[in-house]
């Protein structure tokens, strides 16, 4: 693997003598949308906190492998570092600081930007263009913010620090599917402004369209991956993150309920 984006190599990490991640291996090329699709405990999470170097804070250590960003290893630095490195992750949950206001949020997101305050003042301006409610909001307590909204902030906060690369962990989790599209568009106006991309989501078919290459992670290792319009087509994953089951299996089905119908009730 090489080229100028986020290269993962070989990256094993532990809780203990639990084994998390065993040799995974993967590429966001410059400018890119990538996605990592896995259903619960697969390692997802996991994978974003070892690139960001805050598994310490979750028990866990890598134990193998290495990660590099621009062609220079970062899996050797603090996470304020890695941050201003270029990289911002936004965690599964969204993790706001309820009790500040949305103004101090995003100001803890520029903590460690590297840029002075002409910068930070670009960062605050892109991060209202995309989202004019957090404008808005500025003095409103975050907590207070319906669930999209503190989506939304999550997001701005990490713009903050005018990444490169964006890390974001489940970012529809729990949001009604309207907001979850809202928040997949500004996705991907925030790569098309520049910012590469990798995508953990359990809501697969959003994440392959935003996407233009997909892994899937099963049990810690990297069981699939390819360009992402090939993986929506592939009948595995339709069939186990799409939720479409194959025609021919489905008909056998009917036709074997229809033979012998299930009863519903005894009848006397």
């Amino acid at each position: 693997m090489g080229g100028s984006g986020l290269v993962v190599h070989d990256l094993s990490v532990g809780y203990g003598p639990v084994r998390a991640l065993r040799q995974v291996s993967l590429e966001v090329p410059e400018g890119a949308v990538v996605t990592v699709l896995g259903g619960n405990g697969a390692g997802k999470s996991t994978l974003l906190r070892a690139i960001c170097r805050t598994l310490s804070f979750h028990g866990g250590a890598v134990t193998g492998g290495t990660v590099s960003l621009g062609g220079r290893r970062i899996d050797g630095l603090t996470p304020d570092r890695v941050v201003a490195a270029g990289v911002s992750q936004i965690p599964e949950g969204r993790q706001v600081f309820a009790r500040m206001t949305v103004a101090d949020n995003l100001r803890a997101g520029a903590l460690g930007a590297t840029g002075g305050r002409t910068d930070r003042a670009a960062a605050l301006r892109r991060v209202h263009e995309l989202f004019p409610v957090l404008a808005d909001r500025a003095q409103q307590r975050a907590g207070l913010l319906s669930g999209g909204e503190q989506q939304m902030l999550a997001v701005g906060r990490a713009l903050m620090a005018a990444p490169g690369m964006l890390l974001l962990d489940e970012p529809s989790l729990g949001l009604a599917p309207l907001m979850a599209q809202r928040i997949a568009d500004t996705v991907g106006e925030i790569n098309a402004q520049g910012t590469s991309v990798l995508l953990v989501e359990q809501n697969a078919a959003l994440a392959l369209r935003l996407a233009s290459r997909a892994y899937v992670l099963e049990v810690g290792e990297v069981a699939l991956s390819g360009p992402a319009d090939e993986l929506a087509a592939s009948d595995e994953v339709r069939r186990r993150y799409l939720g479409v089951v194959d025609e021919d299996a489905a008909a056998d089905g009917e036709q074997a309920r229809a033979a012998h119908p299930a009863l519903t009730r005894w009848k006397g």
